[in-house]
Order: structure tokens, then sequence, then C-alpha cells
């Protein structure tokens, strides 16, 4: 890895002090009182950010592109904003964001071939985008940076030749998208689209594999170069997520050469961008699985591993077409999507199981009703919950994004899907209510409301009884595994067959995204013995209390279920010690227990090396763990830069050993 440019981007972020600059053009009331189309105004932002933005090459680097300019000036007045608002749902920040978009094209076409089919808005984005790299050819000449010369002269104007200009292609491409304002901006199928590139170049000799490596890891950190600039909860949740291997439209296994010196650019960086996916399936060889933990034990919390054979049948169930479905990549965080003719919203809305039930109980216990009219009574519920969230989007509008549709093949798909939260806290509530309340009769249905009211501080008996004592998922008991597989079950029914307003269908999922947190801040006790405000497991993982006797249990509690019907994504996360990995045969072990994962049917798994004493003494000395990364949920992040609260879960999960 070439140290100078880590040092600069990466370590003492130099660049963001030197080069950075704000711009104070008021667009939004110029453009409000012209009177511009919302087309034109993005068009226009794009035209001046490109012409605002400065140049920069630092004399080591061989994949350029640096945002200079900190922030795009909003185009609508807050005026403007309320009318479009009263008008549609929009959703987030209103621009396009969680799409897996066609740069394979692009890169075997150019931008002037492209411009000849673009509308007046593409072709105008085109010049702007062909502006900025004029500007950065010349300083190239000015430098005497003849490599960088050859590559520009031809890339982005025409299509790329080798690998090198594929690679500073494709940072152009994904570079204009974020100034555009576009946001979660997906790498996609990385090593399929590149490929040709990088075989051509190896067969050719034209690299090593060393060489090709140190090319590859320069463009691994051209992610993070302006990754603070970029939309997320927290930063790091940016979306710069990257597809390897997976089975193709013939059948045949994608993980290849390129594949391989991904994983291993990857390792040597130890950046949070971009963040690796592994698509595998029944037949994957544990080579490729120790490869894998090869990377998960660096600490970067990928990577993330996808099951072919349950992800593809889901999608085909879903509507969508095979040649599609075998091509899926991974969004921002884990939802699955389709890429270049996907228009999928894969987060619209999230389902909070836990307060659906405490309402129920609350309800069927004191009428006494039986334990099956209850879970009828919560089933209904769950169907009531999800009818008001897709009562509720309606007319849904996005900013439009000249620049990004240039990169797409229409807008074949247009689903929506459905975070479903606190499942493992909804699925113990359950078995421990059937157990004590109805089927042993230990615990009156007074009691227990009188302790959820009170937060369980009269009642220090049952909540321990509740907490460590009853049926958990994470254990491989039948009895809380079993009551998630009705609730998910339940899920999927409600949003079987239901339309959106863009035709498209609506997906059941076991993410969470940050509503782990959320949903949960003003959530009172509920009967899993958790206690009011504490946050769930995330994603599709066990609470933070059950006591877990491994990671194999956890493994066979979360793969009972019917997850090809809850397939908008979310992972079981599992949580090692870093310090396993210093024994060598640790690395197999844990290759294996992923294999058994997907050999069991699991439809996604995500694996954090974590040290907890590391993490405790960063909160206190946060100037001394500046690099130090954790996976947070589909993402992850440098530790120091995070609110606590985030901190704090992770340092509440349970770590395995093997």
């Amino acid at each position: 890895m070439n140290q100078e440019l880590y040092q600069y981007y990466i370590l003492y972020r130099t660049h963001r002090t030197e080069l950075r600059k704000d711009i104070s053009h008021n667009l939004a009331e110029e453009y409000s009182r012209l009177g511009l189309s919302p087309e034109e105004r993005m068009t226009r932002r794009f035209e001046l950010l490109c012409k605002e933005e400065t140049p920069s090459i630092h004399p080591f680097e061989k994949i350029v592109f640096l945002r200079t300019v900190r922030r795009q000036p909003d185009i609508f007045t807050e005026e403007e904003w309320n009318e479009i608002k009263n008008k549609h749902y929009i959703h987030e920040l209103g621009y396009v964001s969680n799409l897996s978009l066609n740069f394979e094209t692009a890169l075997h076409t150019g931008l002037l071939a492209m411009k000849e089919e673009a509308n007046e808005f593409g072709k105008r984005a085109i010049d702007a985008v062909i502006g900025l790299s004029d500007r950065y050819l010349e300083l190239a000449k000015e430098l005497g940076r003849a490599d960088l010369v050859d590559v520009l002269t031809r890339v982005p104007r025409y299509s790329a030749r080798n690998f090198r200009e594929a690679l500073q292609f494709f940072r152009i491409l994904h570079y204009s998208l974020w100034l555009e304002g576009d946001y979660h901006n997906t790498v996609g199928r990385f090593d399929q689209y590149m490929f040709p590139f990088f075989q051509k170049d190896m067969e050719a000799g034209v690299y090593t594999k060393d060489s090709a490596l140190d090319l590859l890891e320069d463009f691994f950190i051209s992610f993070n170069k302006d990754s603070d600039l970029y939309v997320g909860v927290q930063q790091g949740d940016n979306g710069q997520s990257m597809v390897l291997g997976g089975r193709l439209e013939d059948g045949s296994d994608g993980f290849n050469d390129l594949s391989e010196l991904c994983l291993l650019a990857s390792h040597n960086v130890k950046l949070i961008d971009p963040k690796i996916n592994l698509r595998v399936n029944k037949n994957t060889p544990l080579e490729v699985y120790e490869k894998g933990t090869e990377l998960t034990k660096v600490g970067l919390g990928f990577p993330q591993y996808s099951n072919d054979d349950v992800v593809i049948d889901g999608l085909c169930k879903l509507g969508y077409d095979y040649k599609d479905a075998v091509n899926y990549v991974v969004a921002a965080c884990w939802e699955f999507i389709i890429p270049k003719c996907g228009n999928d919203i894969a987060n619209i809305g999230a389902l909070n199981f836990p307060r659906i039930l405490d309402g129920v109980i609350r309800k069927d216990l004191p009428a006494g009703k039986s334990f099956e009219e209850l879970m009828a009574d919560f089933k209904a519920a769950i169907t009531v919950e999800c009818d008001r969230i897709r009562e509720s989007i309606h007319d849904v509008w996005f900013i439009p994004s000249p620049f990004l549709d240039l990169l797409r093949d229409g807008k074949r798909y247009n689903n929506f899907g459905i975070h479903g939260c606190g499942i493992a806290s909804a699925a113990d509530a359950l078995a421990a209510v059937k157990e004590y309340v109805f089927e042993r009769k230990e615990v009156t249905a007074e009691r227990l409301i009188s302790a959820l009211d009170t937060d369980y501080a009269n009642d220090p008996e049952l909540l321990h009884l509740l907490r460590f004592e009853a049926p958990k998922m994470g254990t491989d008991d039948d009895r809380a595994d079993g009551m998630a597989t009705e609730l998910m079950d339940a899920f999927a029914d409600a949003l079987a067959g239901k339309k959106n307003c863009l035709g498209g269908n609506w997906r059941a999922g076991t993410g969470t995204a940050m509503y782990y947190l959320w949903h949960a801040r003003d959530l009172s006790a509920t009967a899993d013995g958790r206690r009011a405000g504490e946050p769930f497991g995330t994603n599709y993982s066990p609470n933070l209390f059950t006591k877990i006797p491994g990671p194999l249990t956890d493994i066979e509690s979360f793969t009972k279920q019917h997850l090809e019907r809850t397939i908008n994504g979310g992972p079981l996360t599992l949580e090692f010690a870093a310090s396993i990995f210093k024994k060598p045969e640790n690395s197999r072990k844990v290759a294996m227990l992923i294999r058994h994962f997907v050999a069991r049917g699991g439809h996604q798994l995500q694996l954090n090396a974590v040290n907890p004493d590391a993490m405790r003494d960063a909160q206190k000395h946060p100037e001394n763990y500046q690099q130090l990364v954790v996976r947070i949920w589909g993402w992850s992040a440098y530790f120091v830069e995070l609110d606590k609260e985030f901190q704090d879960h992770v340092l509440a999960r349970q770590e395995y050993e093997v």
C-alpha cells in the first residue's frame, strides 16, 4: 500500500484542511425567482459544482478526483419543499439513493457515445463531467504526470481500454453521482463488470499480481477521500457496498481472481470503504470462506455473506425475472436489489414487533383470552400495522437526477421494502408468555402487566425469570424459534399480493437499520425481560442480554424460519473475540461455521472481530484509536466517530469463541 497516499488522505486527512471550500450561492432563491423546473435546477447546480471543483492530484496517486466543495446548496426554498411534501411522499432526503447502476455499459461505451442518446439535461451533465475531467487533464500535464495524461485523454470521453482506465472511469462516475446529490451509491458486482479489463491486462503481462494489487489499493483509498461529506445516519453509513462472487446466469460460480484480489486489497488498506459483500451458496469451496475470514480477522466487520440458494429463489417468488434475480447485489447495508434496471425503495418503512405485541398482551391477557387467541390477535395487529404503513406511502416523488438516469436501463422493478425490527425480542416475549402464563401458570396476567408498567422495579424475581430463564432465540430453543417463524410468516402474509403506488410489490425483511435504537428508546418494558429503553438486537439477531452457549446455537436458531419469504435482507450478526484469531486453526473453524450457516439455509450473515477492552479505552482516549473500526448494522465506521449510544450497543453484543 502507498503509505504517502494513506497518510495524506486517511491518517492525517491533510486534504480536508488544505483544499476544502464553501460556495455561498443562494441557488434556491434564484431558481425559485426564475421559475425553473426541478430538472433544470438539478442540471444547473451540477454544472456549477463541476466548475467550482478545484482539481487536485497527489504526487503518488494513480486514481484521481477529489471533492473540494463541502456541500451542495439547496435547490428548493423551504416554502417550495413544504408544497412538494403536501402533495407527495418524500423518502428520506428526497434524492435518489440505494440503487445499483449500469457502470458496465458506460465503461465499454464512453460518455460521448452515451451523450448521443441522452436528453437535454443528460447531455449537459455529460458536458459538465467532461469539462471537469479536462481540467484534471490539464493539471496532469502541468505536473508532468504522463501516466494520468494518457488515462484522462481517453476516459471518460471514450470507452476504457484497460484496467486502470476502467478504474479511473468508475471513480469519475461514482464521484459525479455524489456531486449531483444522489447518495448511498453502491458499487454492484464489481468483480464481474471489471473482470474483462483486469483479465486482458493480466494475460498481456501489463501487471503482476503485486502491481495490480497496488493499483487496486489506490482505487480502494479513493472511496474514503470524500466519505466525510457523504449522507448517512453516522459517518460510514454511506452505502459504498461492493459485491463479489456469486452465481452467474449460466449457473457457474463468479468468484474469480479479481474477487480474491479485492479481498486482499481490503485486508491491506483496512478502510471502512468499500464495504465487501460475498455471495456464496451450498457449493462454495471452503477456501473461499477461509479467504473471507482472513478479511474478518482485520476487524472491519466484513465481508458480509449472502446465500444465493435462498436469496435468488426468494426474489423470483417476489416477481423478479431469474436473469435479474441471479445478478442481485446488496444495497447500502444489506437489502437485496437489482442492478441496472431496479428502482426499488428497499428501506421505506419499519415494523416494530415488540411494540405491536406489547399492545396485544396488555389488551388480551386481562380479557382472559387464550394463547391461541392472543397469537391470532398479534398476527392481525401485524397486518393492521403493515396496512397503516402501506397506506401512508403514496405519490412517491424524487428530485430528478439527470446524471444518474444516464446509468440505468429503465425502472423495471419498483418494489418497496419494510424492515422487521425486534424479531428476537417479540419471539422471546411470546415464548415466555406461553410458557409461564398459559402452560405453567406460574405468572398471572396481573403480575406481568404490573411488572411491565413499573419496569420490573417491584418484581426482580420476574425480571430474572423472563430475562435469563425463559426460552430465547439464539439458544436453539424451538419454543422461541418457532414463535419467530410464526411472526415472520405473518409479516410476509400481511404484504403478500399488495401493490404500492408505483405498481410494485411489498417486501418483508429481517433488517432493522437504526431502528434497533430508535424503536426501543420510548418503548416500555417488554415481556421478554427487556427493560424500558433498552435497545433491541441489531437486525436478525438475539436480544443483547441473552446468554448464548456459542455461535452454533445462534445459527441453529436463526436458520429455522422461512427466510425466502422475508427476503428484503437483514443479517444474523455474530461477534467474535479478536483474540481467537491468534490461533491459525480458528480461522478454518470460523470458515466452517459460515459454511454451516449457508448449508442450513441462512440468508445473510455478518461477522465481527471485536476487542471490547480497546473500545472501552477508546471511549476514554479517542485520540489513540482513530483507525479502530467496528460494524454497526449494515455498515462499518470508525469507533471514535460514532455517537456513544452506537458505541455502547457494539460493546453490549455477546462475543463468541470457537
